[in-house]
């Protein structure tokens, strides 16, 4: 019998939970069935939609992991969460029972999701062993700092340095909720001049504005997490006050929706190879 567990999560409201869920190591057919259950009739024609399987397996998991965590925090059966989107699609809960907010990004073998309470919050994961023309793409999408910064990095490190900006810049754009009707170029951000290897996180990350965007640096923080070799994923919250002084919590927890959760030390997703 598949059932979500009856031990709540609580969240303090300088702490941030970051769940993972990897779709391609979920495949028995009693449990995508129901998933299936789970949805409204709305997100079953939109997951239906998709044309490829995987498109449509992912879309599936997504929907049943995001009502599965959500019934982590709250006495709110999975099937029974509401969602409306704002103007430029962003989810929101629909009379939440408890101030949760919550943003959800995806990418091969990789679904994330970020959950806090009263805060705008938006997370970005990325596939960084895709194909891509960094440099060009840069030269259209970052600030000039952004592309400088990039050039001066050796070849090898280019790549790894263009998902550290680029998810950067999707966390600030999704915690707005207003996708790219915010110009990429309006915003910078600033890593530390000097990283140790092999590290998991970076929170020392400076954000700063064209003269013409109005915005307030202070309502601002920002993390980079490396979980793997395959993935990159930033983490941007904008608060509704000064948050500088703010020791935010961080918690972590692997997924498996209507089966179990595992709390990990750091964000680390089950995925060690990469998959292409």
């Amino acid at each position: 019998m598949l059932s979500t567990s009856t031990d709540k999560l609580t969240l303090a409201t300088n702490e941030i939970h970051l769940w993972s869920v990897d779709p391609k190591q979920i495949q028995q057919p009693e449990l995508l069935h129901a998933y299936s259950q789970l949805l409204s009739a709305e997100e079953t024609t939109k997951q239906q939609r998709f044309h490829f399987e995987k498109d449509r397996h992912s879309a599936l998991i997504t929907r049943a992991f995001v009502r599965d965590l959500l019934s982590r925090y709250a006495d709110v059966s999975p099937t029974d969460w509401t969602f409306i989107k704002g103007a430029k699609d962003k989810p929101e809960i629909v009379d939440p029972p408890i101030p949760l907010r919550f943003n959800i990004s995806h990418t091969n073998n990789l679904i994330i999701c970020a959950v806090m309470l009263n805060d705008d919050i938006g997370c970005d994961v990325e596939n960084i062993k895709r194909s891509s023309d960094v440099l060009s793409i840069a030269k259209y999408s970052f600030s000039a700092s952004e592309i400088n910064d990039l050039v001066m990095q050796p070849t090898m490190q280019k790549t790894s340095r263009f998902f550290d900006y680029w998810t950067l810049k999707e966390s600030y754009i999704k915690a707005w909720g207003l996708g790219l009707s915010i110009p990429l170029k309006d915003f910078s951000f600033k890593l530390p001049d000097s990283q140790q290897d092999n590290v998991s996180c970076i929170d020392d990350i400076k954000l700063s504005f064209a003269t013409h965007r109005i915005d307030n640096t202070n309502i601002w923080r920002s993390w980079l997490f490396y979980p793997n070799n395959i993935h990159r994923v930033a983490l941007s919250i904008r608060a509704k006050s000064n948050n500088q002084n703010t020791n935010y919590k961080m918690r972590f927890f692997n997924s498996v929706p209507l089966i179990k959760i595992t709390e990990t030390t750091t964000f680390s997703p089950d995925v060690i190879s990469d998959p292409n």
